[in-house]
């Protein structure tokens, strides 16, 4: 790899405290940011199985350079890569509500940082690379399927236009790893892989958390690491000046004022709000279930993070959760994503505000602030996929009743939709056709329930005057016609563990591009066949 961009992480280690220690054995980590640490996977003959070229794009990367020798052996963390300052971040955060104290990266360790043409900086991260002081119980290490999932769908989230993190390569260990998936007691074998992520930064809630969690004395960390934050990924926020005209009424009875230009730990808050906000829209706008929605697996940048027992919906389902762990509560499903991500935010302004970065004022405007926004971006993403002007409340959710009901395709029934013309003159026995191969196996009474809303949904769009070609090209612009269904996911997987990785190429040519037509690739778009409900497909755990 051109070494000429890969620049020590001396702002980290300069700025931010880091661990004395250098040994791998899982301990508290007290007073500090990071640890140094190297990969320490055992390899047998890696092979560079996958890749992004959009992503090596972002690095200046020469795609020649996949096909090196010494391409696989960096990204197995079998060579170090020079120039790189690898160390594993230390976090903690609120695992299904609870506190779970320090966490960190257990399988996951950061090679170091590029600067690419742009002055962008970009860290990579090896997922799956050996044990580091937070490994815990773990070996640090991670299994192929795993792996694909993980490469696949931050990907897949990048060409849906909802912030992630990215995924250079993926790369095969050529050792096996051990592993209870299901958590029965019947571990198993499993082929071992790395996926190299990439990311302007990796800092989460939890990155705050530990610290003020720790009392007094690391309170001061947490300021530090907010300094660096802003300094490095919120640089507007650190050029604000007074003419910028932030300033706010809280709308409470006092009627106070926060001004944001005062202070910049307030913007910033503000601003990790709303990013949270605006990507948790996103998700339910094209039906993806994170599936753990930690507070440490919260991105500070708004990034969608950590892909574990994710999923995206196929029959509609508020309720729906893809993670087993998740079952007993269903406190990560679906439908509660919105109210999660304010739940998270809280914890977050929760540890600003005892930091004494933030006042009780600015504090409660911040999550005025991510009530607000998400509401604001929801509407217009649901207007966007209905090809409507102005939001309509009753429609939308009679709409989603009726899926729900009828257990309707998210996917294919939005991109179907598009089909929908605002003729008021069209017969009643008409009006389903194109949707008829979404709405399956309903009766009479289903019928004219949908018969019913289509009616009125006519009646919605005739009233914007907008050419009906027109709205169709702009809804297929918001509703995919692909995504990254687990079924779809698993089927690569299944090849990969014989050693084919045909399909997961085939399936990531696909899913860069989920909004076109693509001729010929229309089985991607199909329904899930019957053995997609097996255990480990539709749903998994967070050990998948």
């Amino acid at each position: 790899m051109n070494g000429r961009y890969m620049h020590e992480l001396s702002v980290c280690r300069n700025e931010l405290p880091g661990d004395p220690l250098t040994d791998v054995i899982p301990r508290q980590v007290f007073h500090a940011c990071y640890s140094k640490v190297s990969p320490s996977v055992q390899v047998k003959n890696p092979q560079s199985v996958a890749r992004s070229e959009s992503v090596a794009e972002i690095l200046d990367l020469d795609p020649k350079e996949f096909e090196r020798p010494y391409f696989a052996l960096i990204f197995s963390g079998e060579s170090a890569l020079v120039g790189g300052l690898c160390y594993a971040q230390c976090y903690g955060g609120h695992q299904f509500g609870r506190w779970a104290g320090q966490l960190g990266d257990g399988r996951a360790i950061t090679l170091g940082e590029v600067v690419n043409s742009k002055s962008e900086r970009w860290e990579l991260q090896l997922k799956g690379a050996g044990k580091t002081p937070y490994s815990r119980f773990s070996d640090g290490l991670a299994v192929l399927r795993s792996s694909i999932r993980e490469f696949l769908c931050s990907e897949a989230m990048h060409s849906l236009g909802i912030p992630t993190t990215r995924a250079l390569c993926l790369v095969t260990t050529g050792e096996y790893v051990r592993r209870d998936m299901f958590y029965d007691g019947n571990p198993k074998d499993e082929p071992g892989a790395v996926v190299c992520r990439v990311a302007q930064s990796f800092l989460r809630f939890g990155s705050f958390q530990i610290h003020a969690s720790r009392g007094e004395e690391d309170l001061e960390i947490v300021k530090t690491l907010a300094d660096y934050t802003i300094k490095y990924h919120f640089p507007h926020i650190e050029n604000m000046s007074n003419n910028d005209g932030l300033s706010f009424s809280t709308g409470q009875e006092n009627d106070s004022v926060v001004d944001l230009t005062s202070n910049k730990y307030a913007a910033w808050a503000v601003e990790v709000a709303e990013r949270t906000a605006s990507l948790i829209a996103s998700w339910q706008g094209v039906g993806f279930t994170h599936g753990v929605m930690n507070t440490d697996n919260m991105s500070v940048l708004g990034l969608t993070i950590d892909y574990g027992p994710f999923g995206f919906l196929d029959a509609f389902d508020p309720s729906f959760t893809p993670n087993t762990t998740d079952l007993p509560g269903r406190r990560y499903c679906f439908s509660n994503q919105p109210d999660v991500g304010l739940w998270n935010i809280a914890q977050f302004i929760s540890t600003l505000s005892f930091a004494d970065l933030i006042n009780e004022n600015e504090a409660d405007y911040a999550l005025e602030r991510y009530a607000t926004k998400f509401m604001d971006d929801y509407q217009a993403v649901m207007n966007k996929k209905l090809g409507l002007h102005k939001y309509n409340k009753e429609l939308i959710s009679e709409l989603l009743n009726n899926m729900a009901v009828d257990k309707v395709d998210y996917t294919n029934f939005f991109r179907l939709l598009s089909n929908v013309k605002a003729d008021l003159t069209t017969p009643d026995e008409e009006l389903l056709v194109p949707l008829k191969h979404v709405l399956l196996d309903i009766g009479q009474e289903r019928k004219e329930a949908w018969t019913s809303w289509v009616k009125t949904y006519i009646e919605e769009l005739s009233g914007s005057g907008a050419p009906d070609e027109d709205r169709k090209a702009l809804m297929n612009s918001v509703n995919p016609k692909y995504i990254l269904r687990n079924y779809l996911c698993q089927s690569a997987i299944d090849m990969a563990e014989q050693g084919d990785f045909e399909e997961v190429r085939r399936l990531l040519k696909v899913i860069e591009r989920p909004y076109d037509e693509q001729p010929g690739m229309e089985k991607y778009a199909r329904l899930p066949p019957a053995w997609a409900s097996r255990p480990g497909v539709r749903m998994l755990s967070c050990s998948s």
